[in-house]
């Protein structure tokens, strides 16, 4: 079985040491997720949809680079810092996995930096 890491971008994963996605034959796991751009800054303010968009967009771009897409996925975990951005959360994910329905989960949860409202992370199965 060969291995594959995508680095990620994260301005935390030289500290931390992870990659953005890991394909261990045809599985995909994508590292948590967060709004946080490669400066530091969070993309969508303080709006939980925003940044659940655009972790989203950071997901998707994880998978492609590990040979899959949001239609492998099998399993999300959704981590959100105040329960009441369940909805506005859920929204943005049921639109993006709309086709894909993987298993979800949704935690409260705090985060590694409190401008963040959201975090998500998910497995893919995409046969090579």
């Amino acid at each position: 079985m060969t291995t594959n890491r995508v680095p990620s971008p994260s301005p935390y994963a030289p500290t931390i040491g992870f990659s953005a996605a890991v394909r261990a034959g045809d599985w995909v796991h994508v590292s948590g997720t967060t709004a946080v751009n490669e400066q530091g800054e969070i993309v969508g303010g303080d709006d939980p949809a925003a940044q659940t968009r655009e972790v989203i967009r950071k997901l998707t771009a994880a998978l492609d680079a590990a040979g899959a897409g949001l239609e492998h996925v099998v399993r999300t975990r959704m981590y959100v810092v105040d329960p009441g951005d369940w909805e506005a959360v859920g929204t943005v994910h049921g639109e993006a996995f709309a086709d894909a329905k993987p298993a979800a989960t949704m935690l409260v949860s705090g985060l590694l930096d409190p401008r963040m409202r959201v975090e998500l992370e998910a497995v893919a199965y995409a046969p090579e």
